[in-house]
């Protein structure tokens, strides 16, 4: 079924085409000056385009129709379930990782491990298999974003380009698609964040307008007359305590399919999944790259602060503004369709009954903006581990710097097309999201802890650990096996893997160990490397800040938690619920302000002079 556009809902969306394809040429000639300046903005860029850059590219489609099909079925209790990915990492980053991150001064993940392992076999193997991760992970998520687009437009846009509904899902998404990679590949990272900020004030507007809409057109009272008993609930039981049969039977189905009915288990998974996975640092992607573009150290904490301000609220007032809308108004629609329904088209099937003429061309318009955010950025990170960490690395290190740009060009465009190509194949969102986020990082997880927290922990051990983790992760795509079930497995061989064969081989460096620890200073198991510092530079000390972080992190989560739950509890019109969470949010931001901000430093008051100095000269040569 299609939906005739009005003439001004087709105009919104042609102009915001038009301008994105115009910022992204416009500033292209500053943005292919040199390969800092494609990749990570000449470290120019304040935090807060940065933090907005990264909300805006967080605010995809594929996720956003996801989120809302969580709320439909799950209702409150979801607010947990985006845990899987985890949304809490960015508390971590905040909190301390982003500044260890940002510390180091590199361009991408890849060269990262060279500032840890040093120069050695190990170091170089871990290089290679750390970028063979990252293009593994550019691809799975292209592919993510391919699926969503697809089923966002044959829902809802007008012209039925095929007959068969699933090539009008193709055609649509190679269309948008195309679009996208033009305006990346010209313009680079300033293109994606000038743009993405540009898309993140229009996605704003649509999505507090949405969620007014809902709660002009659908009462507290009504609501409750088709909510199941426990939908509004935020409390954690160990089973799933919804029932859908008197409503919507299908939606039982879809949580059995799912396998959340024994919440208590899958909420222990979930959560000891993130908590390793937050620790691990942040996965080679777009998120590595704004930190890594931010101009200090105190700046890129500020980034994964200023993400979680911006981008929580407005984007779960659209969630449940659709939700609501839905569950009101689409319901029959829903029981119609039996066994066959998606309710992963919820957003689009909402959103193009109830959301008037204007209003709708803005929030298209924003969508298409999120959906371009992500594979922007996704797309972007490909040809910095391509160019900069191949071919820049190991066949031509003294082209001219626009060779490389150039090259980033072509890397690009393949991506763009093997990630097309893998969306093809995959069925459902929930399909790939549940294999990026539990497989894919379940992968990552033991050899990116262990790099932080143990200075034993060496190039070989980082190598094995990735690829035993790969070679687990890869296969659980061909089978029926749940990911986040085979977590536990999975990490237990990799650390496995990642102990034994860090003791079966030399230690690294203790020079590139000691340079690690004096500039990033993370704590955990550095002794035997704090000791020998400390015969060269006696005022170095540990890292007192473990229990300082642990606890910032911990109310990190409840704040984070309750912005989560406010706007939900709003839209639905439970005020006292509403006012409880915002309570929350006021009394931790006060808590973390004390405890966190306004102890941020850029690097220890007992680095050597020298260091600072070096430090320093590399972020002012960059600005």
């Amino acid at each position: 079924m299609q939906l005739n556009l009005a003439a001004l809902d087709i105009a919104i969306i042609a102009l915001y085409v038009l301008a994105t394809l115009f910022i992204g040429f416009w500033i292209s000639k500053r943005a292919s000056s040199n390969i800092r300046s494609y990749f990570l903005g000449g470290n120019k860029l304040p935090y807060w385009t940065l933090g907005i850059s990264n909300a805006s590219g967080m605010f995809d489609i594929s996720g956003t129709m996801w989120l809302v099909y969580l709320l439909f079925i799950y209702g409150l209790t979801s607010i947990y379930i985006p845990w899987l990915w985890p949304v809490f990492n960015q508390v971590f980053m905040m909190v301390f990782l982003s500044i260890w991150l940002r510390r180091s001064g590199v361009m991408t993940g890849a060269e990262w491990i060279n500032f840890r392992f040093g120069d050695g076999l190990g170091a170089r193997l871990s290089h290679m298999v750390v970028v063979v991760f990252a293009l593994i992970s550019v691809m799975s998520f292209l592919a993510y974003g391919f699926i969503g687009i697809g089923k966002f437009a044959t829902v809802f846009l007008p012209w039925e380009l095929h007959s068969d509904p699933y090539w009008n899902e193709v055609f649509y998404g190679l269309i948008i698609t195309a679009i996208t990679t033009v305006y990346v590949v010209k313009g680079g990272m300033f293109s994606v964040v000038f743009t993405e900020v540009l898309q993140f004030f229009i996605m704003t507007i649509a999505c507090v307008a949405v969620g007014i809409i809902a709660m002009q057109q659908v009462s507290p009272e009504v609501l409750s007359a088709i909510i199941p008993d426990g939908w509004t609930s935020v409390g954690l039981h160990w089973s799933l305590d919804i029932d859908w049969s008197a409503q919507l039977e299908a939606a039982n189905a879809k949580i059995s399919a799912d396998g959340y009915e024994l919440f208590g288990i899958f909420f222990m998974l979930m959560l000891l999944k993130g908590i390793l996975v937050s620790l691990a640092g942040p996965a080679p992607n777009y998120d590595m790259q704004r930190v890594l573009s931010a101009q200090s150290p105190i700046e890129a904490a500020k980034v994964s602060w200023f993400v979680n301000v911006v981008l929580i609220f407005p984007r779960y007032m659209l969630i449940a503004g659709l939700t609501v809308l839905a569950l009101a108004f689409f319901m029959d629609d829903l029981r119609a369709m039996g066994d066959a329904v998606d309710f992963e088209q919820i957003l689009p099937m909402a959103m193009k009954h109830y959301v008037p003429t204007g209003l709708l061309g803005l929030l298209i318009a924003g969508l298409l903006a999120a959906f371009m955010s992500t594979f922007a950025a996704t797309t972007n990170a490909a040809p910095a581990y391509v160019v900069n960490d191949i071919y820049k690395r190991y066949i031509n290190d003294n082209a001219d710097p626009k060779t490389y740009v150039y090259l980033s060009y072509i890397v690009s465009v393949v991506f763009v097309v093997i990630g097309v190509c893998i969306g093809l194949f995959i069925p459902t969102l929930n399909d790939v999201i549940q294999w990026i986020v539990s497989a894919l990082f379940g992968a990552y997880t033991a050899s990116n802890v262990l790099k932080w927290y143990w200075w034993r922990f060496n190039g070989f051990g980082y190598f094995w650990g990735m690829v035993i983790g790969i070679g687990i992760a890869l296969p659980l795509v061909f089978t029926d096996i749940n990911p986040l079930h085979a977590f536990p497995f999975m990490l237990l061989a990799c650390l496995v893997v990642c102990v034994v064969a860090s003791l079966l081989t030399k230690p690294d460096d203790m020079e590139v160990l000691k340079r690690f620890y004096v500039k990033v200073r993370p704590w955990g198991f550095w002794g035997p490397v704090r000791r020998a510092v400390q015969e060269e530079y006696p005022d170095v000390k540990a890292n007192p800040h473990f229990w300082r972080d642990t606890v910032n992190v911990v109310v990190g989560v409840v704040w984070q938690t309750a912005l989560v739950a406010a706007p939900i509890f709003m839209v639905i019109q439970y005020w006292w619920e509403f006012a409880g969470a915002m309570l929350v949010v006021v009394l931790t931001s006060l808590f973390l302000w004390r405890n966190w901000w306004v102890k941020l430093e850029d690097y220890p008051d007992d680095m050597p002079a020298e260091m600072v100095r070096e430090a320093e000269a590399s972020i002012v040569s960059k600005q």
